[in-house]
């Protein structure tokens, strides 16, 4: 299993705007080119186009081997390297820190209310070791689930987004 670790600078500024952030969802799930992705997105392939390159130049992106598309036309898709879930914090304290609550937000309105599967809201007190040991645990999960990901494939695809915040 790989383990975290922090995000260079590259890295943590390619993962500060929520529109990079979705590129890389949609491409974590399927190889998908910079047209492709400007439909599903519902922007102009040139923006798409720049945030993809940024994502590329940081490693949190790749290109995937070019295929012809349907009209017979060669197709450069991109794929996500899984970089990015290994990354220890890269947006603390970072002035976009709010980039993937934005990106998740997106996601949700484009989906609509009908795709959530499980939502939970919680308050918890916690010492700093009760702290520690809760992120520890859900990281521990998560992570189990991410390096076989792989394995489940033919599945349909799920978001999501844990957040703990102090009140």
């Amino acid at each position: 299993m790989p383990t975290r670790r922090p995000a260079t600078a590259a890295e943590a500024k390619a993962l500060g705007h929520p529109l990079r952030l979705r590129i890389l969802r949609l491409c974590g799930t399927g190889e998908l080119t910079n047209k492709q992705l400007a439909d599903h997105l519902d922007r102009d392939p040139g923006t798409v186009l720049h945030h993809v390159r940024v994502l590329v130049g940081a490693g949190l992106l790749e290109p995937a081997p070019v295929r012809t598309g349907d009209s017979g036309a060669l197709e450069k898709p991109y794929r996500s390297t899984g970089v990015s879930w290994w990354l220890d914090g890269p947006l603390v304290g970072a002035p976009e820190e709010y980039a993937p609550i934005q990106a998740f937000q997106e996601e949700l309105a484009a989906t609509g209310p009908g795709s959530i599967r499980h939502a939970s809201r919680f308050v918890l007190h916690l010492s700093a070791d009760d702290l520690e040991e809760l992120d520890r645990r859900i990281l521990a999960v998560l992570d189990d689930y991410i390096t076989t990901d792989h394995t489940r494939r033919a599945h349909p695809a799920h978001g999501g987004m844990f957040i703990l915040h102090q009140l």
